[in-house]
């Protein structure tokens, strides 16, 4: 039988690796189709995300607003000699960001306000999967909402930084081991919000008109939950009260980190149709050790429990271009190769990350003197990557880790509007 205290750190874990071994890199469709590089160029009020200190920099006012439409699939195959397969059946995914930025034409100052979704997912499994008491379904969010001021020191440097306040929302269910009753099996359903505090800064430095280049630094965030509800359902009589609460209900608190990033970025305008961009960021994940949480009530004979996780810093790569075709038509297309935090041992079906590559594509249409249309596509494919029962030993970790083979594959199409002022 599962233990209730494994029930609850699988959702809180999923939660921060949602966060971050799930980090949703879709904060502007121009840049997504460069490759979600925009750390070296200043192109719009989408620099209130990629860098602050290229706020400065933006020639005109401009309000944008977009969404993108994540769709992926999970397989997972048991250890050999099985043959047991399985893969997640996901709802569409709408990360969403609206940015607009303000100041006076010829003004040094830029203001700006961001909000965006840097971290959400949706899994759903099929209920009787071989992994039903790990995962059943799992819908996660994050929303950070940036006021952002960036000032142009000269012609070459501009520097910018931006407070963020996140909010946070997690929704999971799952079985609990083999425990049934004349209801049906027994299940949990754990809901909670949360909230944390971060910053988000920014240098921008244009030796030469064809160069620009770009450093920014987005701050660790604590989320915190408080007081999230825990209802396990089909509870045979005789376990309320002992090894789970009276009444199938209690709540818990907990903190969980998104970890900083850190990135420079380049780009290079080789004429006047193309520019080339480069992007490095470095997820410090390190921060991630271990998960700790209390609940108000006993739950296996104490109100405390942890739950190792041990992720490790993680570099992405960004390659991209963008060609005017036209005046008005720009194409783009772009690369990225995305290292996983997460080590063997570490993967569970909210959690089955692998080394990922990204490919992209898309293009930018002036319909009028001051509106724009973007549109991307992203596919991800990540690496097939087997856990065996060796790994769990080597690590010691918790009973909520499946062995198997997992593989990830991804399409995000999307589109934004932008006007400028």
């Amino acid at each position: 039988m599962k233990k209730p205290l494994l029930v609850l750190a699988a959702a809180l874990s999923s939660f921060s690796a949602v966060a971050g071994g799930y980090q949703v890199a879709l904060q502007g469709q121009r840049q997504i189709g460069m490759g979600h590089c925009g750390t070296g160029f200043s192109y719009d009020a989408s620099s209130i995300f990629f860098n602050p200190g290229g706020l400065s920099f933006t020639k005109v006012n401009n309000v944008m607003f977009g969404a993108s439409f994540i769709r992926s699939r999970v397989a997972y195959l048991a250890p050999q000699p099985s043959v047991y397969t399985a893969s997640t059946e996901s709802p569409v995914g709408t990360p969403f960001m609206l940015y607009a930025s303000f100041g006076k034409k010829d003004s040094k100052l830029k203001y700006g306000l961001g909000v965006y979704t840097p971290y959400g997912s949706s899994v759903k499994w099929a209920d009787d999967w071989k992994g039903y008491s790990l995962l059943q379904s799992l819908s996660l969010q994050a929303i950070f909402i940036q006021p952002t001021v960036s000032y142009k020191i000269n012609n070459m440097i501009g520097i910018g930084a931006g407070f963020v306040y996140a909010l946070g929302s997690v929704d999971l269910r799952r079985g609990i081991g083999a425990l049934n009753t004349e209801n049906g099996y027994a299940s949990a359903q754990l809901k909670g919000s949360a909230s944390g505090l971060g910053f988000n800064a920014g240098v921008h430095i244009q030796p030469f008109e064809k160069l620009s280049i770009g450093a920014s630094y987005r701050s660790l965030v604590n989320m915190k939950v408080k007081g999230g509800d825990a209802t396990f359902s089909n509870i045979p009589g005789f376990l309320q009260g002992s090894t789970f609460p009276s009444g199938g209900t209690t709540t818990f608190d907990a903190t969980l980190p998104l970890p900083a990033v850190a990135s420079v970025g380049l780009a290079y305008k080789l004429n006047d149709k193309l520019l080339l961009a480069f992007d490095f960021n470095y997820s410090f994940w390190s921060a991630y050790k271990q998960l700790e949480f209390e609940y108000k009530d006993n739950v296996n004979n104490s109100n405390k429990s942890t739950s190792k996780r041990n992720y490790v810093d993680a570099p992405t790569v960004r390659l991209g271009a963008e060609y005017m075709a036209t005046n008005n038509l720009a194409l783009r297309g772009g690369v990225y190769y995305d290292k996983t935090p997460v080590e063997l041992g570490y993967m569970t079906p909210e959690t089955p990350d692998a080394d990922r590559i990204g490919i992209t594509a898309g293009i930018g249409y002036k319909i009028a003197d001051r509106v724009n249309i973007d549109a991307s596509f992203l596919f991800i494919e990540g690496r097939e990557r087997e856990q065996t029962e060796a790994d769990l030993a080597q690590v010691g970790t918790q009973a909520d880790v499946l062995p198997g083979t997992y593989k990830l594959r991804v399409i995000v199409p999307g589109i934004s509007l932008s006007f400028n002022f």
